[in-house]
């Protein structure tokens, strides 16, 4: 560690320049993973509401409703139908507004419409779902997600791509400034290294200052990012906590486990450490060994 730190010092504007290289590479890519994985858990989130709500007039009775119901249900389009009654829909209102005593005061049961949550087998039955939902009579509103669905997949696909397309940019320019920062340290002890494999040194022995360097950077980089990117989710989370009102969590569905995005959490923001830490180490050491190799003919 103490050779290490020497070596750093003997070279400090290549050092602090493949820092700030790292610690804005990896500032960003964690800051486009955690925009992905909230638009992500928000499309999750919505996917799993109903596709489309028909809400009901008032005066309309439970058996107009039923009917509606049974033929939706006959049609052979729908994979299931909840029904909420005026009751029912009061105590959604008061759980979602529990903090605010003075609308729960303006509301009654009796000025909440009933509805139907329905959700469809396949997409491609939702207009169809909707078009005959609005053509019934008593049914004040009819609320058709899937224009919401498909602008989010839209907006998610193209961040997604926009991602793909910077993170191969920012990788190649990354490894192309630290291994020519770490060419220019080893050119600086060329005679040292020379003697060091006349006297027997193996390529690991004479490689392994760079690398474990170059490895320390990427982790100092990755841990200032992180913590930089953590306050301002903590310094911004009472505004998210507003936006989100209603919602009680994002999640990532993986194949193997759920991984809750928000609110924040240790596990989440464990991972996200995590990957930043790897990928600014990996880049790092791939550079150190892209530099190295030149002068060891490995």
């Amino acid at each position: 560690m103490r050779e290490i730190l020497i070596s750093l010092r003997r070279t400090p504007y290549q050092t602090l320049s493949a820092f700030l290289v790292l610690f804005f590479s990896l500032f960003l890519s964690i800051a486009l993973f955690i925009t992905l994985s909230f638009l992500y858990g928000i499309l999750g989130y919505i996917e799993t509401r109903p596709q489309v709500t028909a809400y009901f007039q008032t005066k309309t009775t439970e058996s107009d409703i039923f009917k509606v119901r049974d033929e939706l249900t006959q049609s052979g389009k729908v994979l299931s139908i909840k029904y909420i009654s005026k009751d029912e829909a009061f105590k959604i209102y008061k759980n979602l507004n529990k903090d605010n005593p003075l609308l729960l005061e303006m509301v009654s049961a009796d000025i909440l419409p009933p509805s139907l949550e329905i959700y469809a087998k396949k997409p491609v039955y939702l207009p169809e779902i909707a078009e005959f939902l609005k053509k019934q009579s008593g049914i004040d509103e009819v609320q058709f997600q899937k224009d919401i669905v498909d602008r989010l997949l839209t907006l998610t696909s193209i961040l997604r791509k926009i991602t793909l397309v910077f993170f191969s940019f920012l990788i190649l320019m990354t490894i192309v400034v630290l291994t020519t920062t770490t060419m220019f340290k080893i050119a600086l002890r060329k005679d040292e290294i020379e003697l060091l494999r006349l006297l027997g040194a193996t390529n690991f022995y004479i490689r392994r200052p760079f690398l474990f360097e170059s490895i320390l950077l990427g982790l100092s980089a990755s841990v200032t990012s992180f913590l930089i990117i953590l306050g301002l989710l903590l310094y911004s989370a009472p505004f998210l906590t507003s936006y989100l009102r209603g919602i009680p969590a994002l999640s990532l569905n993986l194949d193997f486990y759920q991984l809750v995005v928000w609110p924040l959490n240790p596990l989440f923001l464990g991972v996200t450490f995590g990957i930043s830490s790897l990928f600014g180490m990996g880049i790092a050491a791939v550079a150190s060994l892209l530099a190295t190799q030149k002068y060891l003919k490995v």
